[in-house]
């Protein structure tokens, strides 16, 4: 289990970063109060479920990349824990979030003004949101793996790379979506949960 000390060594952050964390932390329990963020039950983890699951993805992105796309962001996760990882180690990359839900957008854009962080909040579906060419696509908890791949198609370049935390059921998402892509895909292991992964895809092509 990963404590807030034990993410300040993990992922090598300085104890700004740590203090920003702390203020995200502060604003999503206050929030969580009134509108439905995260499990109340994860809140006492949330170092651990929430923000260790998202930080894990930061190893994994081009230390070159200037734009990160966020699919359905809810209470900033992955994207925004990313974002203040960001503002310290690659202060140049730019965060969209993308969100539907109003009341969403609204918690997310008070940590956005509250950290200084560098994110443009878009209140819009995944569907009617502007062509993007994303270098880095995430969702996480947001849709199965083909209907994330179709989502990501109008928002890529030729290099852009995905990244989809997944949970158990992952094997069969990657059975399913290759009946309709061509996936060039690694299989990563969740840091924090034993049955999840990180599909990190560098290249997809629709086969049907």
């Amino acid at each position: 289990m990963l404590s807030r000390d034990h993410f300040k060594n993990h992922f090598n952050v300085s104890r700004e970063t740590i203090e920003r964390l702390g203020e995200y932390e502060r604003l999503l329990i206050k929030w969580n109060s009134k509108i439905n963020l995260v499990s109340k039950t994860t809140i006492p983890d949330i170092w651990h479920r929430h923000f260790a699951d998202s930080a894990q993805l930061w190893p994994l992105i081009p230390e070159n990349a200037r734009s990160w796309l966020d699919f359905g962001s809810g209470a900033g996760f992955p994207a925004l824990v990313n974002a203040v990882i960001a503002k310290e180690k690659q202060p140049g990359l730019n965060f969209n979030l993308v969100e539907s839900d109003h009341r969403k957008c609204a918690f997310l854009n008070s940590v956005v003004r509250e950290l200084d962080l560098l994110v443009k909040v878009e209140t819009v579906r995944v569907e009617e949101s502007a062509p993007q060419s994303a270098d880095i696509i995430s969702a996480r908890a947001v849709a199965s793996l083909s209907q994330l791949l179709g989502y990501s198609a109008r928002h890529r370049h030729a290099n852009t790379i995905l990244l989809f935390p997944k949970g158990m059921n992952y094997e069969s998402e990657l059975t399913a979506a290759q009946k309709h892509w061509h996936i060039d895909v690694r299989t990563i292991k969740s840091l924090t949960d034993s049955n999840s992964v990180i599909l990190r895809i560098e290249g997809f092509e629709r086969v049907d």
